[in-house]
C-alpha cells in the first residue's frame, strides 16, 4: 500500500479561507480554533487597549487585534494571530496595501490565556514567536492573574498582580500594574 503525501496549505490558502475561519496555520497545517469566551475578551481587550494608548501616545508603532495573522515561518508557512501584538513603526511597510497577513513576526505577541488552552500550545506558540524573531511575549492569565514574559532569552518571568510590568526595548518606558489587565 502506497501513502500519498499530505498536502500541507500555505498563508494564501489560509487567507482564501476568509473571516468565517477561526484558527491559525502551523507548519502548514490547520489547527482550527473556536471563539473565545467573553472574559478572554474582555481581558484581550484591556491589554490592547493598555497598550495601544501607549503606542499611540509615543508614536512606537501600530498594535492589532486577535484576527491579524502574522508570518513566522514560510515553505512550510506558519501564521500565528496573538491576541494583541505590536509592531514598531520601523518594521511597518511604507504604502497603503495592508491586505494579507504581516510578513514577519509582531515585536510583541500578547496571548491570553484559554480555559482550554494547553500548556504544550502555549509553550509551541512561544517557541514559534521567539524563534521567528519576536522580541517580547506576554502570557496573560486570567485565572491566575499573572502575566509571564519571555524575551529573546527564552526565560521565563512571572509577575503577580501586585508588581509593575515593563517593555523593556520594545515599549521603552512603558510600565503598568499587572493588576490594569484585570480591572
Amino acid at each position: 500500500m502506497t501513502q500519498t503525501a499530505e498536502k500541507l496549505l500555505t498563508g494564501e490558502d489560509l487567507l482564501a479561507l476568509g473571516p468565517d475561519f477561526h484558527g491559525e496555520l502551523v507548519k502548514g497545517r490547520l489547527v482550527e480554533m473556536a471563539p473565545a469566551s467573553w472574559g478572554h475578551g474582555i481581558t484581550g481587550t484591556r491589554a490592547l487597549s493598555i497598550i495601544d494608548g501607549y503606542v499611540r501616545k509615543h508614536r512606537l508603532g501600530a498594535v492589532m487585534t486577535a484576527e491579524t495573522g502574522f508570518y513566522l515561518t514560510r515553505d512550510p508557512d506558519t501564521v500565528r494571530a496573538p491576541d494583541v501584538a505590536f509592531v514598531s513603526t520601523a518594521r511597518l511597510p511604507a504604502g497603503d496595501d495592508r491586505s494579507g497577513f504581516f510578513d514577519g513576526p509582531p515585536d510583541l505577541a500578547v496571548e491570553v490565556v484559554s480555559p482550554r488552552d494547553s500548556f504544550s500550545e502555549l509553550a509551541e506558540k512561544i517557541e514559534d514567536y521567539l524563534a521567528a524573531g519576536t522580541k517580547l511575549v506576554w502570557i496573560v492569565d486570567p485565572a491566575k492573574q499573572t502575566v509571564t514574559t519571555y524575551d529573546t532569552t527564552r526565560r521565563a518571568v512571572v509577575l503577580q498582580r501586585h508588581e509593575t510590568l515593563t517593555g523593556g526595548e520594545v515599549l521603552p518606558g512603558f510600565a503598568e500594574p499587572v493588576a490594569q489587565f484585570f480591572e
